[in-house]
C-alpha cells in the first residue's frame, strides 16, 4: 500500500509535466498577429498563420479546411475592429477555444464611412480597422497576445514575458527610425494619396494627411466623382506622387497620374505583410516609410 501510494503522486507529477510542456495551439487571421504570436510564444506555441502575406483580409473568407485548423486550437487570434465577419463559424467550430479580436482591446480611430464621403451618410463615423500601421497599436497588441498566451499556459509565463519585451524593444528602435526618417520630409508635403483609406493611424502618428482613391476596404468601388474630387485636390495641393498597394491593381491611379502630372511613388503595404523583406513587420514598415519619404521629398 505504501508503495503504491508513492506511486500515484509521481504519475500525478509526470502527466502535469507532460501538459505544461505541450505548446499552444494558435490559429491567426491575420499576418500581423501571426508575427506577435511567434515572437512571444517561441518554441511554446504552434500558429496556423491562415490569412498568409499577400492575401486581402477585407475579402478573405475561411476555407472548410482553414476552420479544421480552428477547431485544434485553443486561441484564436483576429484583427478585430470589424474587420472580420466571420468570428461567429471561428466560435462554432472552436467553442471551447479562447478568441481574442486583438485590436478592441485599444481605441480606435473614426473615420467617415464610404456612403458620408459620396455625400449620402448623414455624417456618420466608422472605425479604422488597420490599427498595425501604429508602432504603438503594435506594442499594445504585443501585450494583449503575450496575456492570452499566460492564461492558456501559466506556467509558460517567464517565457512569454521575456519575448514580448524582446520585440516590444525592437518596435521601440522601429519607431526611432521612422520617425528621424519621416523628420526629413517637410510638413506641408506629408500628403498622401493611397488606393483605400488604410493609413489614418499613420496619418495620426506622423502629420499625414490621406487622400484616399477608395474606402476602408478594398471591395469599395471609387465612384467617377470621387475620382473627379481626387483629382481636383491633387492639382490644389501640389501633390508630388501617388501609391499604390501590393494586393490591387493600379490602373486607376494610373489615370489619375496622368490628369494631374503627379506620379506613382511605389508600391506599399496596406493590408498586412508581404514577400521578401515585407515579409516581416519590420520590414514592412521601413518599407513603407522609406518609399512614401522618398517619394513625396
Amino acid at each position: 500500500m505504501k508503495m503504491s501510494l508513492l506511486i500515484v503522486p509521481l504519475l500525478c507529477v509526470a502527466v502535469v509535466s507532460l501538459r505544461a510542456s505541450e505548446p499552444v495551439r494558435v490559429a491567426s487571421f491575420s499576418t500581423i498577429t501571426t508575427e506577435i504570436a511567434n515572437e512571444v510564444g517561441g518554441k511554446c506555441v504552434i500558429v496556423a498563420g491562415l490569412v498568409k502575406p499577400g492575401m486581402d483580409p477585407h475579402t478573405y473568407e475561411p476555407t472548410p479546411g482553414d476552420l479544421e485548423q480552428v477547431g485544434k486550437s485553443q486561441l484564436i487570434l483576429a484583427s478585430g475592429k470589424h474587420l472580420e465577419n466571420y468570428t461567429g463559424r471561428l466560435h462554432e467550430s472552436a467553442p471551447d477555444a479562447v478568441l481574442v479580436g486583438v485590436g478592441d482591446a485599444f481605441p480606435s480611430l473614426q473615420i467617415k464611412s464610404d456612403e458620408d464621403k459620396k455625400g449620402g451618410g448623414g455624417g456618420q463615423m466608422i472605425e479604422d480597422p488597420h490599427w498595425w500601421h501604429s508602432i504603438g497599436n503594435v506594442r499594445k497588441a504585443t501585450r494583449v497576445v503575450r496575456d492570452a498566451l499566460i492564461k492558456l499556459s501559466p506556467a509558460d509565463r517567464a517565457t512569454f514575458e521575456k519575448n514580448a519585451d524582446a520585440y516590444i524593444a525592437k518596435l521601440d528602435a522601429l519607431e526611432r527610425w521612422a520617425k528621424a526618417k519621416v523628420a526629413g520630409l517637410p510638413r506641408d508635403r506629408r500628403k498622401l494619396v493611397t488606393s483605400h483609406d488604410a493609413f489614418q493611424y499613420f496619418a495620426r502618428d506622423f502629420g499625414f494627411t490621406i487622400y484616399p482613391v477608395e474606402g476602408v476596404s478594398t471591395s469599395d468601388e471609387p465612384s467617377s466623382k470621387n475620382v473627379a474630387d481626387l483629382v481636383q485636390t491633387i492639382k490644389e495641393q501640389h501633390v508630388k506622387a501617388v501609391f499604390f498597394e501590393s494586393i490591387q491593381n493600379p490602373k486607376v491611379l494610373r489615370e489619375i497620374t496622368s490628369e494631374t502630372g503627379a506620379r506613382i511613388g511605389g508600391e506599399l503595404y496596406a493590408d498586412g505583410l508581404g514577400e521578401g523583406d515585407a515579409a516581416a513587420y519590420d520590414g514592412m514598415y521601413r518599407h513603407n516609410v522609406t518609399v512614401i519619404v522618398e517619394a513625396l521629398k
